[in-house]
């Protein structure tokens, strides 16, 4: 069974920089998708965040080599007029987050989405988890 996730940017600049104490359960998610157990999805407002920061920790070569990259490992969804009148609808006290589950909701037989802030997505009809938590619990449902 492969399990579609949506990843929240702050779990992909963790990968992609070495944050630690973060980016071993980062890592392992970007694995599971290069074995095909994952699926992951992004937002292509996303991206934009991700080469910002990723920019400032290793520079503008290597930020464009991230983006590159990202557009080989993943799934990008688009985000247009719908998601962003949607995104105002919802009871989300931060509007990025807001926009980023929006565009989660057009994924069909989405599983979760995975952040490292989860209060940001108290509002969610979709499953919110930690890298963590997701690793574990497909870990005993695969196990």
């Amino acid at each position: 069974m492969e399990y579609k996730i949506f990843m929240d940017s702050d779990v992909v600049i963790d990968f992609f920089t070495d944050r630690d104490p973060h980016v071993n359960p980062a890592s392992e998610l970007f694995e599971l998708n290069e074995q095909g157990i994952i699926k992951i999805f992004l937002s292509a407002v996303s991206i934009n965040n991700i080469y910002y920061i990723v920019r400032r920790f290793l520079g503008h070569k290597k930020a464009i080599q991230v983006i590159e990259s990202l557009t080989e490992m993943t799934e990008i969804i688009g985000t247009t007029k719908n998601e962003i009148l949607q995104a105002l609808k919802n009871d989300f006290s931060d509007y990025e987050d807001s926009i980023q589950y929006s565009s989660a909701l057009t994924i069909q037989k989405l599983d979760a989405i995975i952040t490292r802030n989860i209060k940001d997505y108290k509002n969610s009809k979709i499953a919110v988890m930690t890298p963590h938590s997701f690793i574990q619990m497909i870990g005993k449902n695969d196990g």
